[in-house]
């Protein structure tokens, strides 16, 4: 059985002249959460709607896995493809309430029919909609319409889940309710596609990341090399108490001078820009050092070990986000580059 189970190959949707999305490849494996993000219009929810079936593509496959394990293109048969869910875009629903809503998807799915009123009445009691179980969905709020929506994709429990979007209009605590439900969904080994703006939250549930722009895939990262991929290491150290700017200038040389080892070469050698830089109001120092994996051990001692008394470390990160944050920007204004230089060159 391969691997893989979501694959698209020159995958293409053009509405006359216009390219939506433009020769997409990629694959999905099985258990992975992959997270797709690009700007609005880079054609995320296109290519999702292409993998739903709301749309034909112009050009190339889609394939998915079938129950007997093999790559099937969907656009030649959806039959016997292993179950999928999908929250496409923005929710809407018929005017009923979520218990018939729920109760009809789960049967239209084949899920156990024994099972079906415990499933929903779990979905909607983690998810904080227990009381408005027979209420009409037209009374909903967007963001209980928007939660009524992921549970929809889920509540046959599908092997493939396809989300648009899934905490757009959410509060904090619903988002959060969301990402650790994600999780659960991961470590039951599921597969998520996963679109979505929040940068913070790709960085926490995904293993691989794509980025989009102007229909075309500029990058394809797993997550664990995403420091390799922007050719920097760095470490953020978290202080309790934050340093005055008098007394913050004789701590930075101490550091560069007890560090220096362990950190970026290239920054320590030039005068422009310091490997080690204090953000006063974040209470926290950037940390630039050599990518070796037993380098950041070493600075974590000497760091609570020579300055103790200067200051106490909350915490010592390399983050994700931050890394995730530059390649987006990077990527997107280096293909905005290449998109003005082809309109010049053609007119």
């Amino acid at each position: 059985m391969s691997e893989i189970i979501l694959q698209t190959k020159n995958l293409t949707k053009r509405y006359g002249n216009l390219s939506a999305i433009e020769n997409l490849n990629f694959e999905i494996n099985q258990g992975e959460i992959v997270g797709f993000i690009g700007p609005n219009g880079a054609g995320k929810t296109t290519t999702i709607k292409l993998i739903a079936k709301l749309l034909t593509p112009t050009n190339g496959k889609i394939y998915i896995r079938n129950i007997r394990g093999d790559l099937q293109d969907i656009n030649i048969s959806s039959f016997n493809l292993i179950n999928r869910g999908f929250l496409v875009d923005i929710p809407i629903f018929y005017n009923v309430s979520a218990y018939r809503l729920l109760k009809y998807y789960a049967m239209l799915y084949r899920y156990p029919k024994e099972l079906i009123e415990q499933r929903i009445d779990e979905l909607l009691s983690y998810f904080k909609l227990n009381s408005w179980k027979y209420e009409n969905v037209k009374k909903y709020s967007k963001g209980m319409k928007q939660k009524l929506g992921f549970i929809q994709a889920i509540i046959h429990d599908p092997e493939l889940i396809i989300l648009d979007e899934p905490q757009m209009g959410l509060d904090p605590k619903a988002r959060i309710d969301i990402r650790n439900y994600l999780k659960l969904l991961k470590s039951q080994g599921k597969t998520i596609f996963l679109a979505s703006h929040i940068l913070h939250e790709i960085s926490e549930l995904c293993n691989k990341i794509i980025l989009i722009n102007n229909g075309s895939i500029v990058a394809q990262y797993e997550m664990k090399n995403l420091a390799h991929a922007l050719k920097i290491n760095e470490l953020t150290c978290q202080i309790l108490k934050s340093i005055s700017a008098e007394k913050i200038s004789p701590i930075l040389t101490k550091m560069r001078e007890l560090l220096s080892l362990y950190l970026d070469k290239e920054m320590l050698n030039n005068k422009s820009i310091s490997p080690i830089q204090y953000e006063q109001q974040e209470k926290t120092f950037t940390i630039y050092y050599d990518g070796i994996e037993e380098s950041k051990s070493e600075i974590f001692k000497i760091l609570g070990r020579e300055f103790e008394s200067e200051f106490s470390i909350v915490s010592f990160t390399q983050s994700k986000t931050s890394q995730l944050e530059k390649i987006y920007s990077e990527m997107i204004i280096d293909e905005e580059k290449r998109t003005r230089k082809r309109w010049f060159k053609n007119h």
